[in-house]
């Protein structure tokens, strides 16, 4: 395991934690995890003290789940403090366990894509669709995760939940999302969102970050300049 690494901003308004981690000894944390303000969702059979690091440091319980019988729960789950969305790959054992672990509204989309933490961002104040997702979905996404829903790309990709992450405080973007973009999706996730990288410039921000209201741990390869990125986006 790559040395942890954990730092701290104070600013007049709060103190945002960062951490540096990994997970299956890589950087892209948000492959195989997903996050609210009171779980961390966590791949079945990972390691004991990794989980309780990443509870800790994300100031959270866990849980461990499976989706579609695989570890890619970042990939395929969409949560916020609302809702948990799962794809219609998702197996009755996994649906029933998440309903009962969170008392949150755990919903089914009923759609081909199956990769909805990649083509769909939320935080508890909107959600970012992508446009590949079929209108008659969208309601179903708005009941689940209680937030108001638009279709849109992002720097001309349909995959928008790999491009934003978002919490209540602030997000970050892919960072060839132009102007008039940011302006709309920051306006509907009601909260300021700033262009960054991850993990060393990887624009795909999802893939190495995990981030709620309370903390943030980002892949190991994250450096200096971006972790400065992410202090600004997310204490906004």
């Amino acid at each position: 395991m790559l040395p942890l690494t954990f730092i701290s901003f104070v600013n007049e308004i709060s103190m945002l934690d960062i951490i540096k981690y990994d997970v299956y000894r890589g950087p892209n944390i948000g492959v195989y995890t997903k996050v609210n303000d009171s779980f961390v969702f966590l791949p079945n059979g990972f390691a004991k003290t990794k989980t309780k690091n990443l509870a800790e440091y994300l100031k959270t319980d866990f849980i461990f789940t499976s989706i579609a019988n695989t570890r890619l729960i970042g990939i395929l789950m969409v949560a916020n403090n609302n809702g948990i969305l799962l794809p219609n790959i998702s197996f009755e054992h996994e649906l029933e366990h998440l309903k009962k672990s969170t008392n949150l509204n755990v919903g089914v989309l009923d759609t081909k894509f199956t990769a909805l933490g990649n083509l769909i961002c939320a935080n508890d104040k909107g959600c970012i669709v992508s446009p590949m997702i079929p209108k008659e979905n969208l309601k179903k996404i708005q009941d689940v995760l209680g937030v108001e829903v638009i279709q849109k790309k992002v720097a001309g990709y349909h995959q928008v939940g790999a491009m934003i992450v978002a919490t209540s405080h602030g997000g970050i973007i892919h960072p060839e999302t132009d102007d008039e973009d940011i302006k709309t999706i920051s306006s509907v996730l009601g909260v300021n969102v700033e262009p960054a990288t991850i993990n060393g410039g990887i624009p795909f921000v999802s893939s190495g970050i995990l981030a709620n209201n309370k903390s943030i741990v980002v892949g190991t390869l994250t450096n200096g300049p971006e972790i400065m990125m992410l202090t600004r986006a997310f204490t906004n």
